[in-house]
């Protein structure tokens, strides 16, 4: 199988590494991001969702409309039923669709730290954590078959990835378990690398190292220092170039990128900036009645 031009290496590993990591060491507010160049809402996604079930499903999910997600991801797999990513998109719409039914997805939670310290344990749907489950083992089955067979396969690296984030997601915002979810998202980041060793041009894949390095400059020095030994990254000017890499490059992972830095905009005081990237992605999935709500809850 052919490796894929630019998928979500790290759709959820990117966002357990920056709230695992914050739970675990706390962070302050951030700093103004000076001489960086802002990303601009009418910056352009160079590979737009297309017409073919996978990106169909994808747009259906960003437009909150996860019936129609997992029709659509129902007959990728159909059609290639060997293919990892059918199983790994439809439990990424189980995940996203029990996010938005706990209210789990909130660009304030993630920016202000006391909020995100004092979330509550939710209580998820078990037939739903079924579902998810068992797409997420259909997938690693899939995936470890492929890679039995050619260990160099791009794309079945790539769906063990997003497994990996996306279990990471689950312990960390639903369970509260930010030990597992930190293990969860260090497998992820090194499933991610692997694939980028190989295509790097999956854009997408960038993400997971952007979102460790912003959120570990933030930081104070010693524990920079010592996050450092441990091979963590925490350039925060790398990390805000990699995010606008995979905000104007990526693929199905480019509106993340954009909400990720809108949170990197409200941590920095720059409040209109946050505006206008949740503004731009509200016009681009007006099914999304979320990018409008938090938009206008930023002051």
């Amino acid at each position: 199988m052919n490796a894929p031009r630019s998928r979500t290496a790290c759709t959820s590993s990117c966002l357990a590494v920056a709230l695992a990591v914050t739970s675990l060491l706390g962070a302050p507010s951030g700093l103004p991001l000076a001489t960086l160049p802002a990303f601009a809402a009418s910056d352009t996604i160079a590979a737009p969702l297309q017409d073919g079930p996978l990106d169909r499903g994808y747009r259906d999910m960003y437009n909150l409309d996860f019936a129609a997600a997992h029709g659509e991801f129902a007959a990728s797999m159909q059609t290639h039923p060997a293919d990892p990513l059918g199983p790994a998109s439809d439990a990424a719409a189980f995940l996203f669709g029990e996010f938005n039914r706990l209210g789990v997805i909130d660009v304030q939670l993630f920016a202000d730290d006391s909020r995100f310290d004092s979330r509550s344990k939710l209580s998820p749907d078990p037939t739903v954590r079924k579902a998810f489950e068992d797409r997420a083992d259909q997938t690693n089955r899939l995936a470890d078959a492929a890679l039995s067979s050619n260990p160099k396969d791009a794309n079945a690296l790539y769906a063990k990835t997003l497994v990996c984030g996306m279990r990471s997601d689950y312990a960390l915002m639903i369970e509260k378990h930010d030990v597992e979810a930190l293990s969860y998202s260090k497998q992820a980041t090194a499933l991610s690398k692997q694939t980028l060793a190989i295509v790097p041009t999956m854009y997408d894949a960038y993400l997971a190292s952007g979102v460790e390095n912003y959120m570990l400059s933030l930081r104070f020095a010693p524990v920079r220092w010592l996050l450092s030994l441990t091979g963590a990254g925490t350039d925060r000017a790398e990390g805000i170039r990699l995010l606008r890499v995979t905000a104007s490059q990526g693929h199905y992972l480019a509106p993340f990128a954009r909400m990720m830095l809108a949170v990197a905009a409200i941590r920095d005081g720059q409040p209109q900036q946050a505006r206008d990237i949740l503004t731009a992605l509200a016009k681009q999935f007006p099914g999304n009645s979320l990018y409008t709500r938090e938009r206008d809850r930023i002051h």
